[in-house]
């Protein structure tokens, strides 16, 4: 089993087949037996894709002409990800490399031979004509560049180099089981060094990734994997018992859990999601953490096809979004967005957002959160969405997290360690 074969075969499905890199992984990653060669394989696709921009410049240098094989091409990317940005030794990251294309064109092996080691003589150089290059030196689409400089001029620099770190691994603790401190000390005794958040009482960051087999409790739903600013939903949304809640667009349901772990009295819980897969993510959640939720697959833009008439006293509309604020969890979104997306993605969550406004019982609070960076999807559709309801109240959202904007509140990609999240809450 060739370890850079399979990370090849699973970036192919991204880049050609415009697949997300989580499921790519999914797909393949079950047929790996070895933990370290998962790690590996998982390793290698997710630096590939955060440094993609500045890889592809690099092989565009070095090739005298485009690589039709998308196999080969990428298992040229992997190579030069190694030799770039890993501690592989470099004989072994060409060796290794090479070995992958065994069985393919005969030309494949001693092209890529050539290739990487032409970039092993030529390094200096070519670092040199890629830190000129904007696209190259920040490893950002230029139409993505433009956007988040326009929107964000003096932090726009930031904001892209601290979407290109490793993301941490951030826990939520099940409060209705364990307190976080207490959580804390069993991960200590089992040798995995944490400390708690800053702004969510209920979470915890991993000083260094783990596989969440190795977290105590985690198959019993005693703690779960969340970002923290995710977790403030829960408290924005300030839940009372007996409330009814509805959970939009829920999958994979991290925020339905927390609604139930924070307010384990609250009424009925919808969850909601269009995508039948997903909703069965869900599922498997309350499951493991034994909590009860009522779960629906529809669409949330025609509630006469699933709304019973009875309004919820609270919504959380966690809506589909540029997911631009979680580009260091999910580098693929780099290449996988497109400029035209984000009107569409506008459009969407306006619907949406009009569907949902007249299920909210009058005194109610709709919560609406993206894990987008974009002001177009963010303060400028809840500015739009208040000027054209009048019943619509923007609740003020004061806190020591993120940054006041003209509606709602925006945490920026890194900001104290956080995922870019906004929130805006509203009262009818």
């Amino acid at each position: 089993m060739n370890t850079r074969g399979l990370a090849a075969q699973t970036l192919v499905r991204v880049i050609g087949e415009r697949r997300s890199l989580t499921a790519a992984l999914e797909a393949i990653l079950s047929k790996i037996p070895q933990e370290n060669d998962r790690a590996f394989v998982q390793a290698l696709c997710f630096g590939a894709m955060r440094w993609y921009w500045r890889l592809d410049f690099f092989l565009r240098q070095l090739a005298a002409k485009p690589i039709r094989d998308e196999e080969i091409r990428t298992l040229a990317l992997l190579g030069l990800y190694q030799l770039e940005y890993t501690r592989v030794k470099p004989y072994a990251a060409v060796a290794e490399t090479v070995a992958a294309a065994a069985g393919r064109k005969r030309w494949a092996k001693p092209f890529l031979n050539g290739l990487l080691r032409s970039y092993q003589r030529e390094r200096e150089r070519l670092q040199t004509l890629a830190d000129a290059d904007e696209s190259a030196s920040l490893s950002y689409p230029l139409w993505l560049i433009e956007q988040i400089r326009r929107d964000w001029p003096e932090d726009f620099a930031a904001i892209l180099s601290r979407g290109n770190l490793q993301a941490p691994l951030v826990l939520r603790v099940n409060r209705l089981k364990c307190e976080r401190a207490r959580y804390l000390e069993w991960l200590a005794e089992a040798e995995i060094a944490a400390r708690p958040c800053d702004f969510a009482e209920s979470a915890a960051v991993l000083e260094n990734p783990v596989a969440v087999e190795r977290l105590p409790g985690f198959g019993e739903g005693w703690v779960s994997v969340q970002d923290e600013a995710a977790q403030l939903a829960a408290g924005l949304l300030d839940t009372q018992p007996g409330q009814r809640v509805l959970d939009v667009c829920a999958a994979p349901g991290g925020k339905t859990l927390h609604l139930l772990e924070s307010c384990p009295d609250a009424g009925e819980v919808v969850a909601l999601d269009i995508a039948p897969e997903r909703v069965g993510r869900i599922r498997e959640n309350l499951s493991r953490a034994g909590v009860r939720a009522t779960v629906l697959t529809a669409n949330a833009t025609e509630p006469s096809t699933w709304w019973d008439g009875k309004p919820f006293d609270r919504i959380l509309l966690d809506a589909p979004c540029s997911a631009t604020g979680v580009i260091r969890r999910h580098p693929d979104i780099k290449l996988l967005r497109q400029p035209e997306d984000i009107a569409q993605l506008q459009t969407l969550q306006r619907r949406i957002l009009e569907a949902v406004w007249p299920l909210l019982a009058e005194g109610g609070v709709l919560l609406y959160a993206t894990c987008s960076i974009l002001r177009r999807e963010n303060e400028a559709q809840i500015a739009d969405f208040l000027g054209s309801h009048p019943q619509a109240r923007e609740m003020p959202i004061t806190a020591d997290w993120g940054r006041s904007m003209p509606c709602g509140r925006q945490i920026l990609t890194g900001e104290a360690g956080m995922d870019g999240f906004y929130y805006a809450r509203l009262c009818k």
